[in-house]
């Protein structure tokens, strides 16, 4: 068994290896389209709109102390309407749920006369006690990306949803609400589009999304800008991207990371329950292993059904498609994926085997209830924890594989690091306290 020290120099020498293998794809690229970002290391954590209703709520990242790791609040999801514009995808959870003192950052209960309450309130409750963070409004995600085709469409469509997008989250002017009431909260806005030219979650899509992902991206920087200007500070505009090559080579990567700020990756989902005969993988594994059974790309075949991926592969291909180191930042799960009716194997862990069945996905605060033994996969630096006695295998990232991606994410001089979601967190943050601010 290996020494953690050991593994984790391995896993540095092996991101080296790797930064010196794609430097020369990206030493010399064109100059940044938009200046006034700070080019600082960042470590995003995503927020969602609908913890409210299970009991997670903006104060729980200051008890966690994830508050203080973080250097940003990606909140999701804004929604965007039939007609192209940005639009709530719940009114109530956003700025009218009233959030009692118990819940509230400040220690206050929310009133029903006040212009804002709810989360959106809340986080600027947490922003006044932490000056530094940046909070950004996501809008897309799997479930809202609908209408992202069609407002990308025409340049007067874009215009038109770049700054009705504006008018809502970075001026404040909320239906129902006085002028400017939420005004000040948010630093920025991220795009999820999941995905151009890809159907997503059964979306309309089509060849011309391509392109118009980066001219919708450009309009929102334009816009921010112009309204930056008058504010006199920086508005963040950042996209969350696909891991999955198909995906990638439906997006102009040069471009775009050129436009935004950085580019959240999303660096998990690898494999999981959807593959429901297995065989057992990870989801966000760092490295490839030489064992792994998923086919690999070939010139005949480049992206197999549940091809071989790893971070570094996904990172190694933005960089050959123009992306620089500066605007990529890698993402990690906060929940586990797994798999039923899965044999010992030779190794007895489960790893690479094939299931009868799926369970229910978990948040990672719900892994250690789970029967089992943790593993750690010296090749691929993957977390995962098998049960031979009900045959379950659960695939998931810990602080131990989370610090390996630190290492790469400093090696290769990335952006920092982003994840979905911060409610699958324990407590005391040990996911957090693993990456924030890429430590």
């Amino acid at each position: 068994m290996r020494r953690p020290f050991t593994r984790r120099r391995a896993a540095l020498s092996a991101a080296a290896v790797l930064s010196l293998a794609i430097t020369p794809l990206t030493a010399a690229g064109p100059a940044e389209a938009h200046s006034g970002g700070d080019n600082g290391r960042v470590s995003v954590g995503y927020l969602t709109q609908w913890g409210v209703y299970s009991g997670f709520y903006t104060k729980n990242l200051v008890t966690s102390g994830a508050v203080n790791k973080l250097t940003e609040i990606d909140y999701a999801f804004s929604n965007i309407a039939p007609d192209g514009t940005c639009a709530s995808a719940d009114a109530w959870a956003d700025w009218q749920k009233p959030i009692d003192g118990a819940n509230s950052v400040d220690g206050s209960s929310d009133t029903w006369t006040q212009p804002v309450a709810g989360n959106f309130h809340q986080l600027a409750e947490l922003k006044k006690a932490y000056p530094n963070l940046k909070i950004v409004m996501s809008i897309g995600g799997w479930s809202e990306s609908t209408n992202f085709s069609a407002a990308a469409a025409t340049a007067e469509s874009r215009a038109k949803f770049a700054q009705s997008c504006i008018d809502m989250y970075i001026k404040g002017n909320l239906p129902g609400a006085a002028p400017g009431a939420a005004a000040g909260i948010f630093d920025g806005i991220a795009i999820d589009w999941e995905y151009p030219d890809e159907v997503g979650n059964g979306n309309p899509h089509g060849p011309q999304d391509t392109h118009n992902f980066t001219l919708l991206l450009q309009e929102l920087r334009s816009q921010l800008d112009a309204q930056g200007s008058a504010d006199r500070k920086h508005y963040l505009l950042t996209a969350d991207t696909p891991s999955g090559p198909e995906k990638v080579s439906h997006i102009e990567v040069g471009p775009v990371s050129r436009i935004v700020d950085w580019m959240n990756v999303m660096t998990f989902d690898f494999h999981g329950p959807w593959e429901t005969a297995g065989p057992t993988e990870s989801q966000s594994n760092l490295f490839p292993s030489p064992f792994d059974p998923a086919p690999r790309p070939t010139a005949g075949n480049p992206y197999p059904d549940n091809g071989e991926i790893s971070v570094a592969e996904v990172v190694a291909n933005y960089l050959a498609h123009g992306a620089s180191p500066r605007k990529i930042a890698i993402s990690i799960p906060f929940y586990a994926h797994s798999w039923t009716g899965v044999a010992p194997g030779p190794h007895n862990d489960g790893l690479f085997q094939s299931a009868t069945g799926v369970a229910a996905d978990v948040n990672y605060n719900q892994i250690a209830a789970q029967p089992g033994t943790v593993h750690h996969d010296p090749f691929s630096r993957a977390a995962y924890k098998y049960d031979p006695a009900s045959k379950t295998f659960w695939t998931f990232d810990d602080p131990q594989s989370i610090r390996d991606k630190v290492l790469f994410i400093k090696a290769l001089g990335l952006r920092g690091d982003m994840t979905w979601s911060l409610e699958g967190d324990t407590a005391d943050g040990q996911l957090v306290n693993a990456f924030g601010l890429a430590q």
